[in-house]
């Protein structure tokens, strides 16, 4: 079962207001990743060439929209003059158009899609250059975790020694092979 990210700040909340031992003895930072970006240089191209990517992209959805449109257009100026059998292939061949664009739309901008994936090829080396930083801050300054705070509240560093996952697993009954961790 995933718990949800937005109890993140709800429990970092309970433990810093019920256990001040704790809270003294963490050190918590956070970064505002979209800003951060926004900061990047190389950021700005990469938005730009995404954004010629999808207006390429949306070219050609507008393109299967007016193909469509015009093999409608035609049918129902037609219609009429057409056998049953005649009508019923010219509808089959409009439902596949519109299935087409479906799909092409959906190879575009699904969750495995052409845009997803340049938008992760392209903003790959900025992540790590990032993740990179993140970890050279925390290591500095001692931070025990520092989280993302632009949209869902992910923690970026965790140190390590603080992980007791183990021990939950134990707690449940669990054996865990310490090297295995």
């Amino acid at each position: 079962m995933r718990v949800s990210l937005i109890y993140i700040p709800i429990v970092l909340t309970v433990f810093l207001t019920t256990m001040p031992g704790w809270a003294s003895a963490q050190s918590l930072a956070h970064i505002d990743s979209d800003y951060v970006l926004s900061q990047v240089p190389e950021y700005e191209g990469v938005q730009q060439r995404l954004e010629t990517l999808t207006e390429g992209w949306r070219e050609e959805i507008r393109e299967k929209e007016r193909e469509i449109e015009e093999l409608r257009d035609e049918f129902e100026a037609r219609e009429i003059l057409f056998t049953p059998e005649v009508r019923e292939q010219r509808k089959e061949e409009i439902e596949a158009k519109v299935r087409e664009k479906e799909q092409f739309i959906e190879s575009i901008y699904g969750p495995d899609g052409e845009y997803y994936q340049q938008q992760q090829e392209l903003l790959e080396p900025i992540q790590q250059q990032i993740h990179e930083a993140v970890l050279e801050v925390a290591d500095r300054n001692n931070y025990d975790y520092i989280f993302d705070r632009s949209g869902d509240y992910i923690f970026l560093y965790a140190n390590q020694s603080l992980d007791v996952s183990n021990e939950v697993l134990l707690e449940m009954g669990i054996q865990v092979d310490e090297e295995d961790f």
